[in-house]
């Protein structure tokens, strides 16, 4: 690992007026402290800022509002959360283990890199690592990778459960930049596409800081299921992932929610899904034929066909549980 300067900051305005091309924030440092050994991540100053932001989760004018600093574990517990937005909860608690739970940020959640293995080998390509110096997943052991919104730039997948809940819920991010001005950010439109800038993983300004994640209120408490397929039972990152919310009438679906990890560089929503499911009888045939419109076009790599059929079913699996509850 690399030397650099540690500073401590007292609030998220001292903060973002130190961000810099060189510096990077650090909190729980669940993830950053390994990129940093691999040096993958070189920043010259690290800012902390566990004692600058919030750690709150409570609800309040007609939505949800989580610090930047609660714990993924403070959250996934939270009674608000527990009552209010189950699917919150449940994403967290099949995500990572108890310990990294306790120390992940929320907001360092959603600023997390891909796992994708060419991005940790630094002997290989990697645009999202190195700018402009290829994709080696593209042809080469791609089992993990993406299916949805890739190119040629990269083929990586986001890493997180958590995000894949607050993409169906329709969360927004709010942020302070430098000058003290405060943006709010919908989720849809928090992360990216690799377009031609695939080391970019959201549209976050560098100099911007997150302070807050807000959820509306929904009639989706009832009904909701998340569904992780994975390697191994527990520790281990999405093959595919779906998060499915239903506000129903009797057997009839008033309103759908549906996202997905491990399909995609940013959690994947499924809005032409949710349009198909909307006013449809909540059966195991619509969930079916929900499931094929899917994946009718969806693109897999050479190694990694298997999704199809998994996401098929996890989604179905999801969308069931979500009735029978």
């Amino acid at each position: 690992m690399r030397p650099f300067n540690f500073e401590k900051v007292k609030s998220d305005t001292e903060a973002s007026a130190m961000k810099s091309a060189v510096s990077q924030f650090i909190a729980g440092g669940t993830n950053l402290v390994d990129l940093m050994k691999k040096n993958i991540a070189q920043p010259e100053v690290l800012i902390d800022v566990t004692t600058a932001l919030s750690d709150t989760v409570n609800h309040q004018n007609n939505k949800l509002q989580i610090g930047a600093m609660a714990s993924n574990t403070k959250v996934a517990n939270s009674k608000d959360v527990t009552e209010r937005f189950p699917l919150i909860s449940k994403a967290i608690l099949a995500g990572a283990s108890p310990q990294i739970r306790n120390m992940a940020s929320s907001a360092g959640n959603l600023l997390q890199r891909t796992r994708c293995p060419y991005f940790y080998d630094v002997t290989t390509p990697c645009n999202k690592r190195k700018p402009n110096s290829g994709c080696s997943a593209i042809d080469g052991a791609n089992r993990m990778s993406a299916v949805a919104g890739y190119n040629n730039q990269c083929v990586a997948v986001h890493p997180s459960d958590f995000c894949v809940a607050l993409a169906a819920l329709d969360a927004t991010v709010t942020a302070q930049t430098k000058d003290e001005k405060e943006i709010k950010i919908p989720f849809k439109d928090f992360h990216k596409l690799p377009e031609d800038t695939p080391w970019l993983d959201n549209n976050l300004p560098q100099d911007a800081i997150i302070t807050n994640i807000e959820v509306p209120d929904n009639a989706f408490w009832k009904h909701s299921a998340y569904v992780k397929v994975r390697d191994r039972t527990s520790y281990a990152f999405a093959l595919v992932s779906v998060a499915a919310a239903l506000d129903l009438d009797g057997k009839t679906i008033k309103n759908a929610r549906l996202a997905s990890g491990g399909v995609a560089h940013k959690p994947w929503r499924w809005f032409d899904v949710e349009k198909f499911l909307n006013g449809k009888r909540a059966t195991t045939d619509v969930f079916e034929a929900a499931a094929r419109l899917a994946t009718k076009d969806l693109k897999p790599l050479s190694e990694n066909g298997y999704k199809i059929p998994m996401l098929q079913g996890a989604m179905v699996t999801a969308l069931q549980n979500c009735v029978n509850q």
